[in-house]
């Protein structure tokens, strides 16, 4: 598909609040072809979200380390996590000990798909991710691990206002460009 059809189709699911706010945008370079393109999307004339840049003013990640250190992500440790490290260990662990390993261990798992996931972002992919987006149901992109997948459904018109309500705790752990346009969404509620 065109990336001008593509393009239209997007924004015709755009959720009617958001039309001439939210804009797609993309370069190509015809005669450099080690260049890929860029894929953008803009709101309110400020590009966003740079597939593949990340000089923008959202959060991107370099490292494990820096998502484990980030003060801003809180991950909840449960019983059935404190459990599992305590089968693990198999032997006399403080408490407050047993909930920072288990924090740490859940950290782990979350900054590696975190880091996947933002390392897909190019516009050749977003193209393959937009498509899919197209042909999907809208709770299977709401459901993803990538980001592009939850960031059109959150802007997509079929999702509603109750929806978006139930989706707070959700967006907790989603990367900081998903919470970015959830919170966007919620200001058109």
């Amino acid at each position: 598909m065109s990336w001008s059809k593509l393009k239209q189709n997007l924004e015709s699911f755009l959720c009617p609040a958001l039309h001439g706010r939210v804009e797609y945008l993309a370069t190509s370079y015809r005669y450099l072809p080690d260049k890929a393109g860029l894929c953008n999307l803009a709101v309110d004339k400020k590009n966003v979200l740079n597939m593949g840049d990340t000089a923008n003013f959202i959060r991107w990640y370099q490292s494990e380390l820096e998502i484990k250190n980030d003060p801003d992500i809180q991950i909840p440790v449960d019983n059935e996590d404190l459990e599992a490290v305590r089968k693990e260990i198999k032997g006399d662990v403080p408490e407050d000990r047993l909930k920072v390993i288990a924090a740490s261990r859940k950290k782990t798992v979350y900054a590696k798909a975190l880091l996947s996931a933002q390392s897909t972002l190019c516009k050749s992919n977003f193209i393959v991710i937009a498509t899919k987006f197209l042909s999907a149901s809208i709770e299977e992109s709401l459901e993803s691990d990538e980001i592009l997948l939850n960031v059109l459904a959150l802007i997509d018109r079929r999702v509603g206002k109750k929806r978006i309500l139930t989706m707070s705790e959700k967006m907790k752990f989603k990367h900081p460009i998903v919470q970015y346009f959830y919170e966007l969404r919620l200001s058109t509620l």
